[in-house]
């Protein structure tokens, strides 16, 4: 199946050709029928599924085909929740990328960061909502947000944010949205704290499970070196020399040691970053 059957407008396929994207993804092509049908949705799948284009471009059809632009970007017409802001970000960024060619105007409400640009943000007025729960929950307390316009709400790693303690503000925030909305819900696992929560915010649903087409433990090639801590560095210096390796990720023990270590392959000529709980958002961000 290509992207061109899945019924989706020509604005949504153009933005599909530019990022290279031919095939859906096992959960998109389950996911977007049902969506697109006006159909809740509980969606079991792995982080790295492809899910976020799964329930964002079906959105981003709805929104098109029943609104247009006579919005007017005046009400939050759709909100998605998400556990971390570094998730939130990368979902709003999603929404950009799928809707470049359509006239939809796409926020996100995090914390970490100035609250009075947000505000300012929402002042002008956005279609399409992303947000972590403790912002959005101030937000709503001071009056900033409105969502009893919301058409479509998405919960995004249900397990993962009951898991973080949100389960309070997931049902604050779900008592607050109009009864007559479409819903959709995606999890990694399904806890009973999770199978509860649908009960509660899904209306006759679809479930799709969608496996990894590879485990992971199969997918990763996984070597173990064996050094004493004084030959640490040179060792990931000989690692990170491959020219294979255009990207990597290292973990150190401690925040310290993450900083002592970027500085030390940074003098020794590779590009690097650090990024860790001492970090602002801002810096996280840029990293």
């Amino acid at each position: 199946m290509s992207f061109n059957q899945l019924q989706l407008c020509p604005q949504l396929l153009k933005a599909l050709e530019e990022q290279g994207y031919e095939v859906p993804s096992q959960i998109q092509e389950k996911a977007i029928p049902e969506v697109l049908a006006g159909r809740d949705l509980l969606g079991c799948a792995q982080t790295g599924s492809g899910k976020t284009a799964a329930f964002a471009l079906p959105i981003l059809q709805l929104l098109w085909s029943k609104f247009g632009t006579a919005n007017n970007h005046s009400k939050i017409l759709t909100l998605i929740l998400t556990p971390t802001r570094e998730l939130a970000i990368q979902i709003y960024d999603s929404f950009r990328v799928y809707g470049r060619h359509l006239p939809l105007r796409c926020g996100v409400v995090v914390g970490g960061v100035s609250q009075k640009q947000q505000e300012l943000m929402l002042a002008k007025g956005v279609d399409i909502l992303v947000a972590t729960p403790g912002r959005l929950c101030d937000l709503m307390d001071q009056g900033v947000i409105n969502l009893n316009s919301v058409e479509f709400f998405v919960l995004d790693e249900a397990d993962r944010m009951l898991d973080m303690g949100f389960i309070n503000d997931v049902r604050k925030i779900g008592a607050k949205l109009r009864a007559e909305r479409q819903t959709l819900m995606f999890s990694a696992t399904m806890p009973n704290d999770v199978v509860k929560l649908v009960q509660t915010l899904l209306k006759d649903y679809v479930r799709i499970d969608v496996s990894p087409e590879t485990p992971t433990v199969e997918a990763i090639e996984q070597r173990v070196y064996y050094v004493d801590t004084a030959h640490k560095k040179d060792l990931l210096l000989d690692i990170l020399a491959d020219e294979n390796i255009r990207q990597a990720l290292v973990f150190t023990r401690t925040k310290h040691g993450a900083d002592l270590l970027t500085k030390q392959l940074v003098k020794d000529g590779v590009s690097a970053l650090a990024i860790h709980g001492n970090k602002s958002q801002n810096a996280r961000q840029s990293a």
